[in-house]
């Protein structure tokens, strides 16, 4: 994001400095003296700001890091440390992102020649160049075909916090580069109703954000990247919880769930109380760990769960591939597709306590979203606690009475009773907190640098049209007018850029929903609208004054003068 910042912005400005470098090398200067010179003016700013990012960020650390602490995202007494390689590490680091961002506008600098730079200084042209051409679509390229081999040779992995929070990246940038050939359909679209209204205004400020395109493709390109970022750890977040969600309730045929609070000896008995309530159909499972040797021969330690296979196949709805969870017993094992056995081959496995014995594969689950895990019997699972207790009623019973007699005997054993929506309410929520805090966090970064962007832009390119401004007052426009205009220019910018972003989170999403179908899961559609307009309206308010308020400062001395000067 420092990089595509840093890159974008020394693209504009070099863009802007057209006339100037048009008449430094009319005055002599070489190409590579040019290039020389913006290299330069780049390892100047990225010393200065290195040097005051590290400044500030030495005497700033200990406040995050105590909210951190705060929030619980990091264990109590968590400090910064005094080392001083961090600080070393961000100066450099930021020096290099300075100068590699600004590597192709200097070499697009030098291009630039003495009478097509007096001719064209003021010509919005050549926006697309063709090294934007070249990784703009060779991003893209490589964003569909990573997704489509993901859904191909291993859909799962798109489901994996690493994949979804990076692989969106690829396409973002993708969309970023490609923003100047991108944005104009849309920004049409948005600027519809108010032209279509006969509204002079509408129409002034689509034909203005189109003809200064590579100012609008500069805008839009923070705004983009950050609500597409936003919107596609959001969504993936809250679709993948919602698969385990779904998942887990299409596999439990359990009309209550027991939780036992305390898993003691003591505490052994609850199933059996819960047995004897009238109707009850009690299933008993336990948590535990099993080393499983692989076929290549590698020992891998995978959660598992412990289970009566004769109320396992009444309360659970397994996905099976092959096999019957029926045939399990003392000499069996229950497997995912993941490890690649076939019914009836056996496999070494490391109990608990340290014990092997080898199994028979008597079924294979679907791999869904990774929760479905391994199943022996008690005996293979030797000192595991009964952690979850599923509960069917048989039909006729007196579900009203059966679920007080349920929580009555749960509750003289400390252990809560819950409808199995309830329970699957508070199991997989809709939204983690760790997880909700930690997309925040990267969220708030990626705005961080959005406002930064858009303050240098706007302020930037609205002071370069004080020209353009000073017309639009002689024309008879108010000053009260321009400024609305330079607003709402800004503010449709900001909606094309957030509609981009929408359609880059639902391809996004297409991919993590597909690869759910795959695996068989088919959760709700889910788009976080809350996090995307959250974002666009923080784009907007830091869009609207870093255009209005440079406007009214262009705007302050006599038109004619600004024209004529």
């Amino acid at each position: 994001m420092a990089a595509f910042v840093v890159a974008a912005v020394f693209s504009y400005a070099v863009a802007g400095r057209r006339r100037e470098l048009g008449l430094l090398r009319l005055s002599g200067a070489t190409r590579r003296q040019v290039r020389r010179m913006v290299l330069t003016e780049a390892l100047l700013l990225g010393v200065a700001a290195s040097g005051a990012g590290c400044a500030v960020g030495r005497q700033g650390a200990p406040t995050p890091a105590r909210w951190l602490v705060g929030v619980g995202m990091a264990p109590p007494g968590f400090t910064t440390g005094t080392a001083p390689w961090p600080l070393y590490a961000a100066f450099w680091t930021g020096l290099l992102v300075a100068l590699s961002g600004v590597a192709a506008s200097a070499r697009r600098a030098g291009r630039v020649g003495p009478p097509d730079a007096l001719r064209e200084a003021d010509a919005d042209t050549g926006v697309m160049t063709a090294g934007r051409w070249f990784w703009g679509l060779g991003l893209l390229l490589t964003a569909v075909a990573l997704t489509v081999a993901a859904l191909v040779t291993d859909p799962a992995d798109l489901l994996h916090r690493k994949s979804y929070t990076t692989r969106p990246m690829v396409l973002i940038s993708a969309c970023a580069l490609l923003a100047p050939v991108l944005t104009p359909p849309l920004l049409r679209a948005a600027a519809w109703l108010p032209a279509r209204r006969g509204s002079w205004a509408g129409r002034l400020v689509r034909e203005s954000a189109l003809a200064g395109l590579r100012r609008t493709a500069a805008i839009a390109a923070p705004v983009l990247v950050s609500v597409a970022m936003a919107g596609s750890l959001a969504g993936a977040l809250e679709t993948v919880n919602a698969a385990r969600a779904s998942e887990a309730r299409a596999q439990s045929a359990a009309d209550f769930v027991v939780t036992p609070g305390d898993p003691s000896p003591g505490r052994a008995g609850l199933p059996d109380t819960l047995r004897a309530v009238p109707g009850a159909v009690v299933s008993a499972t336990a948590a535990t760990t099993l080393t499983v040797t692989e076929a290549d021969g590698n020992r891998a330690r995978s959660e598992a769960r412990a289970a009566d296979p004769a109320s396992l196949v009444l309360l659970s709805r397994l996905p099976v591939r092959a096999g019957s969870v029926a045939a399990l017993d003392d000499d069996g094992i229950v497997l995912t597709e993941e490890w690649h056995r076939r019914v009836g081959e056996r496999i070494e496995v490391a109990r608990p306590d340290g014990t092997r014995t080898t199994l028979r594969v008597v079924a294979v689950l679907r791999d869904g979203t990774g929760d479905n895990g391994l199943y022996v019997t008690p005996g293979n699972a030797p000192g595991a606690r009964v952690d979850r207790i599923d509960v069917r009623l048989r039909p006729g019973t007196d579900r009203a009475s059966a679920a007080r007699l349920l929580r009555a005997a749960a509750g003289a054993y400390g252990a809560a009773a819950a409808t199995r929506e309830g329970w699957l309410a508070a199991a997989y929520p809709a939204t983690d907190r760790t997880a909700g805090l930690r997309t925040t966090l990267v969220v708030g970064l990626a705005l961080t640098y959005t406002g930064i962007m858009l303050a240098n832009i706007l302020v930037t390119a609205t002071a370069d049209r004080r020209r353009e401004l000073a017309l639009l007052r002689l024309a008879g426009a108010t000053r009260g007018q321009v400024v609305r205009l330079v607003s709402g220019e800004a503010l449709l910018v900001v909606l094309t850029a957030t509609l981009l972003g929408c359609a880059v989170t639902a391809v996004d999403l297409a991919g993590m929903h597909g690869a759910l179908a795959l695996l068989g899961v088919h959760p709700p559609l889910l788009v976080p609208w809350r996090t995307i307009g959250a974002v666009a309206l923080a784009g907007a308010v830091i869009a609207v004054p870093c255009a209005a308020l440079p406007a009214l400062w262009v705007l302050r001395g006599r038109p004619v003068a600004v024209v004529c000067r």
